[in-house]
């Protein structure tokens, strides 16, 4: 027993099938050094360093061993997952690293979350094969896609009122027809 950490606890890695019983939810695991802690991988199927004699606990391990920090350590994960998230779909139709920051905001949430990284995986696939899709169309259809994405980049701006907050700017605040009826 180490006077700082209390008692050793080996954590072993196991896949996420077979970790833990069946129907487990988020908040069904047990604390650290209590029956059926042994063997337990991450919620997202990480391995979890253990506790060896004379080593420090890794970090992951440190947040285990305290509910209250586990659960606020998820609730970080899932604010700071979920904003990145809902910045990417906002960003998916204008130029820019839209999908990046979507599949960067997938992968903050499945550190933590199984859902997210199914999620994840199954965008990643749907991207892949819309990407490959496009490549194998003609150019014709190809321009179609390019042209309604700068529809819905153009309406977007419109009904932000970016072109009348521009018109504006350089001294055309008299073109009304550019404001956005949200903002009229």
């Amino acid at each position: 027993m180490s006077p700082r950490h209390g008692p050793s606890v080996t954590l072993t890695a196991q896949s996420p099938t077979t970790s833990g019983s069946a129907g487990a939810t988020c908040g069904d695991r047990p604390a650290p050094g209590s029956v059926g802690f042994e063997g337990r991988s991450d919620e997202a199927g990480g391995e979890l360093s253990g506790i060896e004699d004379g080593k420090k606990p890794s970090f992951r391990a440190r947040i285990e061993e305290k509910a209250t920090l586990r659960r606020s350590y998820r609730v970080g994960v899932a604010v700071l997952g979920g904003l990145v998230l809902a910045a990417g779909v906002i960003m998916i139709p204008y130029p820019g690293p839209g999908w990046l920051v979507v599949f960067a905001g997938l992968a903050i949430l499945a550190t933590e979350f199984h859902w997210a990284r199914r999620v994840l995986t199954f965008a990643r696939g749907k991207y892949d094969a819309w990407t490959d899709w496009l490549g194998r169309q003609p150019l014709l259809v190809r321009l179609a896609v390019l042209a309604l994405t700068g529809l819905v980049v153009v309406a977007t701006l419109y009904l932000l009122n970016a072109f009348y907050l521009v018109a504006s700017l350089v001294g055309l605040g008299r073109w009304t027809w550019l404001q956005s009826p949200f903002f009229a």
